[in-house]
């Protein structure tokens, strides 16, 4: 059994999706592991994670009008607001969408759909760093 354990750090420019679906199938593919999971998570609760249709960007952003709608920064009805009129919306995206995400190795690769990508979803509106751990476990190559 290998277990590789790589933590990625990303920027963001502020609210709204960033794709890191290279940087994860290049874990993978430099692991060594030819069946298993790769495990993705976020260490922030105003960040998360998502897989979603990476083809067309009107996907992601009808997913931030909806989350807009949902969860209105500065509303009236929040009382947590330490960070900011966007602190506690961001932690309600947060909650409902996710830390972490399991994907599937199959040859060596991430065995992601067609369509699919893995972005991280900032939600506070100013740009942020981003600490994500990748693990892959798994049984190795037998090319």
């Amino acid at each position: 059994m290998i277990t590789v354990q790589q933590v990625l750090t990303v920027t963001t420019r502020g609210r709204g999706t960033l794709e890191i679906t290279d940087s994860i199938r290049n874990i993978v593919r430099e692991s060594g592991v030819g069946v298993g999971l790769a495990h993705v998570f976020v260490h922030h609760t105003s960040a998360s994670l998502i897989l979603c249709e990476n083809a067309d960007p009107t996907v992601r952003r009808d997913l931030e009008t909806f989350m807009t709608r949902l969860a209105p920064d500065g509303a009236s009805w929040l009382e947590h607001d330490d960070e900011g009129p966007d602190d506690m919306p961001a932690h309600i995206r947060t909650i409902l969408t996710q830390s972490s995400l399991a994907i599937p190795v199959t040859a060596g690769r991430c065995a992601l759909g067609v369509w699919q990508g893995i972005y991280l979803w900032e939600h506070r509106r100013a740009p942020h760093s981003r600490r994500i751990t990748v693990t892959v476990q798994g049984h190795e190559r037998l090319d």
